[in-house]
Formats: C-alpha cells, sequence, structure tokens
C-alpha cells in the first residue's frame, strides 16, 4: 500500500458529523444487521462520486459485490437513492 490511500467507513464522517449517505443509511434504515453496511456504504460512495445522480439500475450494479442477508437490498437502495444528487436538489427546491 506503500504511496496509496485507504479510506474506510470510519474516515467519511467529519468531525463526528456522518456523511449524507450515512445519515441516509441511518434514515431510510439501511443498515439493518450492520453486517454488510461498511461495505455497501463505501461502494455506494464510489458510486456517488463518480456518478451523484445514479438510476436504481446503476445503484443496485454498484452494490452487486455486497451481500446482505437481511433486507433484500429495498432500504439500502433507498438510503443511496435519498443521498443521490437529485434526490439533494428536490430537498433544497
Amino acid at each position: 500500500m506503500a504511496g496509496k490511500r485507504v479510506e474506510t467507513v470510519e474516515s467519511l464522517a467529519t468531525q463526528g458529523r456522518l456523511t449524507r449517505l450515512q445519515q441516509a443509511f441511518h434514515e431510510k434504515l439501511g443498515t439493518q444487521c450492520g453486517f454488510c453496511t461498511p461495505g455497501m456504504i463505501m461502494a455506494a460512495e464510489a458510486l456517488l462520486r463518480k456518478n451523484p445522480d445514479p438510476s436504481r439500475d446503476e445503484i443496485k450494479a454498484a452494490l452487486a459485490g455486497n451481500l446482505c442477508r437481511c433486507t433484500g437490498y429495498v432500504k439500502i437502495i433507498e438510503a443511496v437513492e435519498t443521498a443521490s444528487g437529485s434526490a439533494c436538489q428536490e430537498a433544497a427546491q
């Protein structure tokens, strides 16, 4: 890892404040048991950095490498949609 930067789910929050994505996971009940949450949040964070307004299919594709055994993904996908650019723009209006 020499010369590389490692980010973890814990490093996303700044000064104890959750990111928009972390807050959306909390509000939309996307965490459930918590086992898959770090991977889901980091995969979603990577997606939103590349594409701040992804479609539902793009969200599903970005999260496909993570296994959730609790929710069937509905709440997780809703959390990512809530944190997306279009959801934030609607909330500001």
